[in-house]
């Protein structure tokens, strides 16, 4: 398991941030690898954020993941191999279909949840 926790603070012009935490304070400066469809991301870096125990991830996005398709970055621990989190790009013409299904289901999901929770407002209420 990975004594370190990562979570995403920002995405923006081609570059993804998050703030890497240890569970003890006096960690050591983690390291990790980034790779895309299994080969490695370059330019990563690692840099300590104000408080012990913190740090600061940038990835740069390969020009080869801007395509169409669907492209999943993998961050790692590289002390374990544990992955610490993900992201994926989409892209290009083929998936506005799929996207606009995933919508349209997610809008007949939340209209069922719409009517369960107004009907158990009137029958408890």
């Amino acid at each position: 398991m990975s004594a370190y926790a990562l979570t995403k603070t920002l995405f923006r012009e081609g570059v993804w941030e998050g703030l890497l935490a240890a569970s003890r304070r006096d960690a050591p400066t983690p390291e990790i690898t980034v790779s895309l469809n299994g080969a490695p991301v370059r330019g990563v870096t690692v840099a300590q954020a104000g408080a012990p125990g913190r740090w600061v991830v940038r990835i740069p996005i390969p020009v080869e993941a801007v395509g169409d398709g669907v492209q999943t970055v993998l961050i790692q621990d590289a002390s374990c191999g544990e992955p610490l989190e993900s992201f994926t790009l989409i892209a290009g013409e083929a998936l506005g279909d799929d996207i606009r299904a995933e919508m349209a289901l997610l809008r007949a999901e939340l209209d069922m949840l719409k009517r369960a929770f107004r009907n158990h407002c009137r029958e408890t209420g």
